[in-house]
């Protein structure tokens, strides 16, 4: 795609972890560039000005919007807000930051998108392609923006790219070469208007797509089946993955083994034995990386160091400690109750669930079986209290806690030898903290704190 910003208006709005390497690639291609951004002040305010980045803070100038060339959305920002409205009335493009990098790219794109587990396939298929001696990096909605990888990108370049619904939503050319859905269970009704606006925007992932490409489902979510494409001439081919549901051409286990599946020929690819992290559902995102790595033609051996030396990720079922017996797990990604329903199942008995924040939409109540069903309790927190309490209070005992601090100690409280102490909150985090990364900092603080209190 022939694609230049020389001497254009372009719009940022959102200063974000996007919003900054997208105003500075367009600076860099030549744009005159304006970023824009609600809040009093943003960080590194003073380098962007440095890189000739116009800043506007506070409320945004209509005007702006609808004089610009072209607007780009950082991936937090409503797209129906005032200022994007004016600017799509007087004509003007609006595209999302991972489609405006996208069209810059000299490498191809390796997609990965779904309602949970974005996070952790993304990283394992970056490092089974980085063990294999591939240009792999991992960004988009995990780890750097994707506008900061365009520099370096060569034509040799696989970019792993974590997509969300709400990147998505702001394409229009986006083109990857491989595209996983994960999953799909109703997240972010908070901002998508219905489950089925929610669902649109994660089909985009496969829109551009051709024949010349890939799309790797998950068959034992019905979501993901439902939005997979329909195997035309035109689309992408198919290579699945799945534990359960029978598997054709892709990705499963048979007898304690990852393989990989093309009619009657099966190939080992590693031992289920290799995978250091509890729960099927991160066996479910091995077997979604393998897919990746098998397309890419990864050697099995290098999917088996990546799997080995993977030890989970930052807020996603990490260990913080044990203390008197009870582990303490931050899982504070789990933001809807699909992930949170996960990292439950991932434990026995014994399990207390810090759970709560700003309500995003689902039912509460998929939990109480789960929950009865290992003897737990639930510390509340947040805005959500009064709806876990009315969907799990007539189930399992229900505690509320006004700070994070306070969740930690009535867990302990509530904990018993051998148990666990698991933060799940099946919420987003705005009511009380900056985003989940905050929330589980200040979780695996109080445990720490906990934990100095009980050796003095």
């Amino acid at each position: 795609m022939s694609f230049s910003v020389q001497d254009k208006t372009v719009m940022v709005i959102g200063a974000g972890r996007s919003g900054g390497p997208a105003a500075r690639l367009l600076a860099a291609r030549g744009a005159r560039v304006t970023l824009a951004d609600r809040a009093a002040a943003i960080e590194h305010d003073a380098d962007l000005r440095a890189a000739g980045i116009a800043i506007e803070l506070g409320p945004h100038r209509l005007d702006q919007f609808a004089g610009a060339d072209l607007v780009v959305l950082s991936p937090g920002v409503d797209p129906e807000q005032a200022a994007i409205a004016a600017a799509r009335r007087a004509g003007v493009p609006v595209i999302g930051e991972i489609e405006l990098a996208s069209r810059w790219l000299q490498g191809r794109v390796i997609a990965i998108t779904g309602t949970k587990g974005k996070s952790t396939t993304t990283t394992l298929a970056a490092r089974m392609l980085q063990e294999a001696g591939l240009d792999a990096p991992a960004g988009g909605n995990l780890g750097p923006a994707l506008s900061s990888q365009v520099a370096a990108s060569t034509a040799k370049t696989l970019h792993v790219v974590e997509v969300s619904s709400f990147q998505l939503e702001g394409t229009d050319a986006f083109h990857p070469w491989i595209a996983v859905l994960l999953n799909l269970s109703p997240d972010h009704l908070d901002r998508h208007p219905t489950f089925d606006a929610y669902r649109a925007a994660k089909a985009r992932i496969f829109a551009n797509q051709t024949a010349a490409d890939w799309a790797v489902i998950n068959l034992d979510d019905e979501g993901a089946r439902s939005l997979a494409p329909s195997g035309t001439t035109t689309g992408p081919r198919r290579f699945d993955f799945a534990l359960d549901a029978p598997v054709t051409d892709g990705v499963t286990v048979e007898h304690g083994t990852i393989v990989s599946r093309s009619g009657r020929d099966v190939r080992p690819l590693l031992p289920v034995a290799s995978v250091q992290v509890p729960g099927r559902h991160i066996l479910s995102d091995v077997l979604a990386a393998a897919a990746v790595g098998c397309l890419a033609g990864v050697p099995p051996a290098a999917m088996q160091r990546a799997v080995e030396t993977f030890h989970g990720l930052e807020h996603a079922l990490q260990r913080v400690a044990v203390i008197g017996g009870v582990q303490f797990i931050n899982d504070s990604k789990a933001t809807n109750i699909a992930s949170a329903l996960r990292a439950i199942e991932s434990f026995e008995r014994g399990l207390v669930v810090i759970m709560g924040g700003k309500y995003k939409g689902g039912d509460f109540a998929e939990l109480a079986g789960p929950l009865r069903s290992r003897g737990a309790s639930v510390i509340a927190i947040g805005e959500a209290r009064p709806r876990i309490h009315a969907a799990l209070g007539a189930v399992v005992p229900v505690f509320d806690a006004a700070s994070m601090d306070a969740a930690v100690r009535a867990a302990a409280r509530a904990a018993r030898p051998g148990g666990t102490v698991l933060l799940a909150p099946a919420c987003s985090s705005f009511d009380m903290f900056r985003d989940y990364t905050e929330r589980g900092r200040a979780f695996t603080a109080a445990v720490k704190a906990l934990d100095g209190a009980v050796a003095r």
